[in-house]
């Protein structure tokens, strides 16, 4: 009789050669995507924090798609401008330094009127072409919904006229990249009661909310095309309309009854009242102290951007706090002054761990 013998097959890998070669060529493959994904890592940490000059080779892969501020050569991506590499999955961009603005759907900006035309105006707002304000999207007197006929037309310089400044908000943009402007909202519209100021678009911070008010009674617009508004902090329109609705309550009788005619102004009035005023053209009696903390804010933010620090509300105020070491308002705009504001701001974000 024959006898079977059963023996423990060895284990996977061990059994001969054939599998300890395959075990030894997936430890190689194993191995080699973990370089070529730390080499990944590494690259793109590069192009993250990488600054390139015009003609600098900014990559040689070809798998990657190009974008603004960049240009092909052979299988090579170079640089167009100087600026920051920003890469979005497989597309690389160079976003540049110093430019004109590029308006995006959304942004809250500050322009200034520089043309009248056909049921629209055209507004500066810093970049390569104006942008076009139509008269459809402003708020008009008689209430925001009512339909805009000639007679609005041929009134439309007693609303806006050429150097007027007004707060904005980019609503789309056309093919040949100029933006279409409105300013339908009530936070937005024509500016008075302030200073305007410039600075270079790229420095400011974006952010939620760019309309702030700020210590002193002074209120700052920080358009994201660099324009800045920083104005008289404007009076609460609630407490004129629990006035009127005080004086409302007051036309009641003690039975209940309504007295017509004994109101302080009607619904549409009021509307048209509040409307008129966000056009005039005259300004608020504003105090020789106000004054004052207008030029401190101004001459602070000009330091920021002499020091080429990025513009954001925290950093105005860090920067006016430092300026109260100057009594003298003129000496914050000498050099060595906007150079100690600036290096203070930096020295209090690194002692806060910012």
């Amino acid at each position: 009789m024959d006898i079977i013998s059963i023996s423990k097959g060895a284990e996977y890998g061990h059994s001969n050669i054939e599998d300890d070669e395959y075990e030894y060529d997936s430890d190689i493959d194993v191995l080699m995507e973990d370089e070529q994904r730390g080499d990944d890592v590494d690259r793109d940490e590069k192009i993250k924090t990488s600054v390139v000059t015009p003609g600098e080779l900014v990559i040689d892969d070809p798998i990657w798609m190009r974008g603004h501020g960049t240009y092909f050569l052979g299988n090579e991506t170079f640089s167009s401008v100087a600026g920051t590499i920003s890469k979005v999955n497989r597309l690389l961009s160079v976003k540049p330094i110093r430019g004109r603005y590029e308006p995006e759907t959304g942004d809250h900006i500050v322009g200034r009127i520089t043309e009248v035309g056909q049921k629209r105006w055209k507004v500066d707002i810093g970049a390569q072409t104006d942008a076009v304000l139509m008269l459809g999207s402003v708020n008009l007197p008689g209430g925001v919904l009512r339909r805009k006929s000639e007679s609005d037309e041929l009134q439309m310089r007693s609303f806006l006229k050429e150097g007027d400044l007004l707060n904005c908000e980019v609503q789309s943009l056309f093919q040949d990249g100029s933006a279409s402007l409105h300013t339908r909202s009530l936070k937005y519209g024509k500016l008075r009661n302030g200073v305007f100021l410039k600075v270079p678009s790229s420095l400011i911070v974006r952010a939620k909310n760019h309309s702030h008010n700020l210590p002193g009674g002074i209120s700052v617009i920080i358009g994201v095309n660099g324009y800045i508004w920083i104005r008289k902090t404007p009076e609460d329109s609630n407490a004129g309309n629990s006035t009127n609705l005080s004086k409302n309550a007051a036309a009641i009788n003690t039975k209940g009854q309504y007295n017509v005619g004994n109101a302080s102004v009607s619904i549409t009035r009021l509307e048209e009242e509040s409307s008129w005023e966000i056009y005039s053209d005259v300004n608020d009696p504003i105090s020789r102290s106000l004054r004052d903390t207008i030029t401190r804010y101004s001459n602070s933010i000009k330091a920021l951007a002499f020091c080429e620090i990025g513009i954001s509300v925290d950093r105005i105020v860090s920067a006016y706090d430092a300026s109260m070491a100057q009594v003298d308002l003129g000496k914050l705009i000498d050099r060595e002054v906007m150079e100690s504001i600036g290096a203070e701001v930096i020295n209090g974000e690194k002692y806060r761990g910012q």
